[in-house]
């Protein structure tokens, strides 16, 4: 379990306060065996230290060796180690101990334990909120260590075998009597050694080898088991022809399935599934392809519309040292994959009817099912919004709700289109380790991860987004894979021989030592032809299969080949200058996903230098319908300085392309992202201050997020908003699940990946008036960008390195002087009222745009005048009046609330048919049926404080909308 204790370790040990409390334990009764009922008690940990107020926040976490001196699991029944299964919550017998009570064989499921480990934790383990390890041996604690083979091992027709072990007892080497089984009949004997030795000739078939041994003076034995294969004659036949690797369904038989495989230098594979009762004969033996080298084979008898499950048993008859000769695998190119660790943990209320996992088998099986009913997609030509005016909401699904699926943005998506923002960019939602991730540890990328919900419920959620003219953008984790991916352990090391390790020399798809500096996971090697042909099928499982309309391609300086650890120069300045190969093989990819959709978005997080950027954000700019790949624009640092009001690397050019040299609009650009600190959280911690103004006071740091907006969002190019920033979130990306920051010196700090709490729909921040400005206004400012073509014109950014005053001029001199061809945007990050200088283009009149009526102007008699601005506010003006309204305060029949806000009863000054009243989400709340004259009482009472929609209908059919606030 070499994996699983990565995880376990890395999760305790990179804390940066620890919270570990020494503990001591106790087990009775201190001697016990397998089938023994045992209580595991400990005293002297104070829960409280951990989260104060909570006394019993206090769980068993443990694991077991078996009796062949390696971790036993996997321990699925744990839970997650910062979400401990409920049930193993410890009971408070007072005085400050605490117990647990299990039997081993039940608890572990296996009867093969030489040892038990356990401690305490509280229920979110995260910050070391933990004991130390407690180990106890299990009975006389016998361990049979088999040196000789490693694991399971692969011999021919006639071969000999031979097998050294020796015994412990209780950690000591001891003498006594070794007995060895083939397939459960005794073949050899010995006595008295400390280290045994015996030789098994001419094996001709498969069996199980068991070794056991019984230490001189013991009442107990201890065994140890592994598999010797005799290699099968592999048939040699022809792939047929336009099968590609994984499932190949049969359209026009629903009783077969075709499955391929490449798995070079390996001897044989065999198919083991639910069909075979994981039990495969030679009939489950995979064919070998001639030209090819594929494995293959056609299953037939199987059930339209039944659930199977397979693995690929993957045989290397000779494999190199260190590295296993069987590797029980999915198919790497899984749809559906189901997983021992963390699939007992999914709600079935976002996965119904979770296929079961197969019993008895260990790791990821795929899921495979012929006659399935394909989705009925309701829009099947979907135009996507132009690049330019693209603006990006950018979700991780787990912190968007508390569900933490499909549904919740299904529910929301009134919420994003009330925003007007064109596009939803899920972070990795690809099958990765764990549940609660981020997801660049992803396994499997052409599975979803089923934490999220079902397939059907993700097609529903895209659909329903291009219904309502957005598009949805997948993040895609291409630079690496992580240990559970097929292609990384067919060829790995694993000298343990616990089923877990890194790509061997032979692998064909990783490097064994990362070629750049930013190595996590299995590096990918990207000038294999293997990876670039994964790599595309990848691409085009979710462009055809889910109508994707764009990737956000993860850490692409990762591409390159030509940056090892002992490169010249270093590693790190290798990784960030320009590299040919990464250009090439990235714009390949590009070209990859354009010929199976012209209009696709590429979006590259390379945060790299101009020179080798513009090679992709001017590439194929020519083309009929314009390519070019859009470049994440990090600009966290220097809007963070304006919002928090310090006049210091304030210099916001780079937000557009011109500062980049690019040919097109394809800098991304944004304030903030999910890898950075919440300009919120900085902004009332270490926000600037003076006399009564203080960026620290959350209402006054909310106030200056508008002004955010104006200067960052209308900028000419795509733009993107990270989750709640449109709200004015201002939790922690440090926060931890408990709700406490951990935020060391100058380190990430291990919470960074902890779940975040979601008050933003708890409090309804929708309904404060505070966090409401900045969503009316952002979303005003992006319906102007995404509708007046102005916005796509031409632009300058008058700033610099000490400027809280920037300034924004957008212009189109080809469109005509009846237009809104110039627009003048002017800020004020100061910490008082100013009086700036617009420098307008020319005199006349100019409309405040950000008044949906077109009624507020002034008049320009002189382009240098100043106008005062308040401290943290913006103008916005155009030379005409927008053509868009404003939805929710636009009045077609001058409608008058009175009073507006409400406490418990309004009035209106019409004469009407019909009302209805909506919260912010759309969500039908209140309705009056019925004719109603003038002046008539509606009462409201019941409703909570919030910021509402009342849509109105008179007797002759007219609609208005209006905006009521209920105190």
């Amino acid at each position: 379990m070499k994996k699983l204790l990565h995880i376990y370790i890395l999760l305790i040990s990179c804390t940066a306060f620890s919270q570990v409390q020494n503990g001591t334990f106790t087990i009775s009764p201190s001697n016990f065996g397998v089938n023994d009922n045992i209580t595991v008690t400990v005293s002297g940990v104070d829960p409280t230290v951990w989260n104060p107020g909570q006394p019993n926040n206090i769980y068993l976490w443990t694991w077991y060796f078996n009796q062949c001196g390696g971790l036993g699991g996997p321990i699925v029944s744990n839970g997650d180690w910062d979400n401990s299964a409920d049930y193993l919550q410890m009971t408070n017998n007072g005085n400050g101990t605490y117990s647990y009570t299990l039997t081993p064989s039940v608890f572990f499921g296996d009867t093969n334990i030489s040892q038990i480990g356990v401690l305490v934790k509280a229920k979110d383990g995260t910050g070391d909120k933990k004991t130390p390890d407690y180990l106890a041996y299990v009975g006389e604690g016998i361990t049979i260590n088999i040196s000789n083979p490693p694991g399971d091992v692969v011999l021919n027709s006639g071969d000999n075998l031979t097998i050294q072990a020796t015994m412990s007892k209780k950690g000591s080497t001891n003498v006594g009597n070794f007995v060895v089984f083939l397939n459960e009949v005794s073949v050899a004997s010995g006595g008295g050694f400390p280290n045994y030795s015996t030789t098994l000739t001419n094996l001709t078939t498969s069996a199980t080898i068991r070794v056991q041994g019984t230490p001189s003076g013991s009442t107990e034995s201890g065994s140890c088991s592994f598999e010797v294969i005799i290699a099968p004659t592999v048939v040699v036949e022809n792939i047929p022809a336009g099968l590609e690797e994984g499932i190949n369904y049969n359209q026009l038989d629903a009783t077969k399935a075709t499955l391929v495989l490449d798995a070079p230098f390996k001897e044989f594979v065999y198919v083991a599934g639910s069909f075979n009762n994981y039990n495969p004969g030679n009939s489950y033996l995979m064919k070998k392809d001639p030209s090819t080298g594929k494995f293959w084979i056609e299953l037939t008898g199987l059930t339209s519309g039944q659930i199977e499950t397979y693995q690929y048993w993957v045989y290397d008859t000779n494999p190199i040292s260190g590295s296993p000769s069987l590797v029980k695998t999915a198919d790497p190119y899984s749809t559906l994959v189901l997983s021992p660790f963390d699939d007992p943990f999914i709600p079935s209320s976002t996965y119904p009817n979770l296929p079961t996992y197969p019993a008895g088998q260990e790791r990821e099986v795929t899921v495979l099912q012929t006659g399935q009913t394909p989705y009925n997609w309701q829009v099947t030509n979907f135009t996507k919004p132009k690049k330019e005016d693209l603006v990006v909401y950018q979700v991780l699904l787990r912190d968007f709700d508390q569900d933490q699926n499909y549904q919740d943005l299904i529910d929301k998506i009134d919420y994003f289109k009330n925003l007007n923002v064109t596009a939803i960019q899920l972070l990795p939602n690809m099958e990765f380790e764990g549940n609660l991730s981020w997801g660049y540890n992803t396994a499997f990328h052409m599975a979803l991860d089923k934490y999220y919900g079902t397939e059907t419920k993700f097609k529903e959620f895209i659909d329903l987004c291009h219904q309502n003219g957005i598009a949805v953008i997948l993040d895609i984790v291409l630079n690496h894979a992580f240990g559970r991916n097929p292609m990384n352990r067919m060829w790995m090391n694993d000298p343990d021989g616990d089923g877990w390790g890194d790509p061997n020399s032979e692998n064909p798809y990783f490097n064994q030592v990362a070629t750049h500096s930013y190595s996590v996971g299995s590096d990918f090697n990207h000038q294999q032809t293997r990876t670039k042909n994964y790599v595309k099928r990848v691409l085009k499982h979710w462009i055809e299969d889910f109508n994707i309309d764009g990737f956000r391609w993860d850490l692409t300086k990762g591409f390159t080949q030509n940056c090892p650890p002992n490169v010249a120069g270093g590693q790190e300045p290798c990784t960030n200058s320009y590299q040919q190969d990464r250009v090439d093989v990235l714009k390949e990819y590009a070209d990859y996903a354009w010929s199976l959709d012209e209009t696709q978005y590429v979006i590259f997080e390379h945060l790299g230098g101009d020179t080798e950027e513009q090679q992709w954000a001017n590439y194929r700019m020519g083309d009929a319908i314009p390519k070019g790949i859009m470049m994440w624009g990090k600009m966290t640092d220097q809007y963070n300085q304006l919002t928090m009001g310090f006049a210091s690397n304030t210099d916001i050019s780079r937000m557009g392309h011109l500062a980049h040299g690019f040919a097109g609009k394809r800098v991304m650009g944004y304030p903030e992202s999910h890898d950075e600190e919440r300009l919120m959280y900085k902004n009332v911690t270490f926000g600037n201050s003076s006399g009564s103004y203080n960026v620290k006071d959350l209402n006054t740091a909310l106030s200056r997020m508008s002004a955010l907006g104006a200067v960052s969002l209308t900028i000419p190019g795509p733009k993107m908003i990270w989750h709640f920033a449109d709200l004015g979130m201002e939790n922690s990306i440090f926060t931890c699940n408990d709700g406490s920051v951990n935020v060391p010196g100058g380190s990430d700090g291990d919470c960074k990946l902890d779940t975040k709490p979601q008050p933003q729909w708890v409090s309804n921040w929708l309904g404060n008036a505070n966090r409401n400005q900045i969503y009316n206004d952002w979303s005003r400012l992006i319906k102007l960008k995404t509708t007046e073509a102005v916005f796509e014109g031409n632009y300058s950014i008058a700033t610099g390195s000490s400027n809280l005053t920037p300034k924004i001029y957008i212009w189109d001199d080809a469109l005509p002087s009846t237009d809104l061809k110039n627009v003048v945007i002017l800020s004020n990050f100061g910490l008082a009222s100013q009086n700036i200088t617009p420098n307008f283009p020319y005199t006349g009149t100019w409309y405040d745009l950000m008044d949906g009526t077109g009624s507020t102007l002034i008049n320009v008699t002189n382009t240098t005048s100043p106008i005062n601005i308040p401290a943290g506010g913006f103008r916005i003006y155009g030379n005409k009046s927008a053509t868009l309204s404003t939805k929710y305060f636009e009045s077609l029949m001058t409608v008058t609330f009175y009073p507006n806000p409400v406490n418990n009863t309004f009035s209106i000054n019409k004469d009407i048919s019909g009302l209805q009243i909506f919260d912010l989400m759309g969500k039908l709340v209140k309705e009056f049926i019925g004719n109603f004259n003038k002046g008539e009482l509606f009462d409201i009472s019941q409703l909570p404080q919030s910021l509402y929609v009342a849509k109105i209908k008179n007797n002759l059919g007219a609609k208005s909308t209006v905006k009521l606030v209920k105190l």
